[in-house]
């Protein structure tokens, strides 16, 4: 059923339960993992046109280290592992990406706000509520 997972990472050191549960659902599934970063371009939009480069270039950077780190992890598991960064706004990438690489199931992390406001943050809402595959959303903690 789960042949290929989605693991959309940020990079952030809370992202490691979302990277432990993706490797033992594909472990048990004989599932190839695809990690993916997306530099979320709207940030670009108050930016000087002199500077996109060299954000860009810093953005792409932290996506690389982002994704080998999931990745590393993921083969020391035994995972068979994709990786890939992509520009744009993040939930608009991450549902194209499940549809270009016929994705079974996502697995993301979000991060817990006040619960009267928003159950899950706005990228992960998103993808669970556009995404043509089941989305496990893992919450994360800021706490290590």
């Amino acid at each position: 059923m789960f042949e290929r997972i989605l693991l959309p990472t940020d990079g952030a050191d809370s992202m490691d339960v979302v990277v432990r549960t993706a490797a033992d659902i594909a472990d048990r599934r004989d599932a190839v993992v695809h990690v993916l970063y997306v530099i979320d371009d709207r940030a670009f939009l108050t930016l000087d046109d002199g500077m996109k480069d060299d954000v860009l270039a810093e953005l792409t950077g932290e996506g690389e280290v982002a994704t080998d780190r999931a990745a590393t992890r993921l083969r020391e598991a035994g995972i068979e592992v994709t990786t890939g960064i992509r520009q744009g706004d993040p939930a608009d990438e991450i549902i194209s990406s499940v549809e270009a690489a016929d994705i079974d199931l996502v697995a993301m992390g979000t991060r817990r706000g006040d619960y009267s406001n928003s159950m899950m943050g706005s990228v992960s809402q998103e993808v669970v509520a556009r995404a043509p595959v089941p989305v496990l959303t893992v919450n994360l903690t800021e706490e290590e």
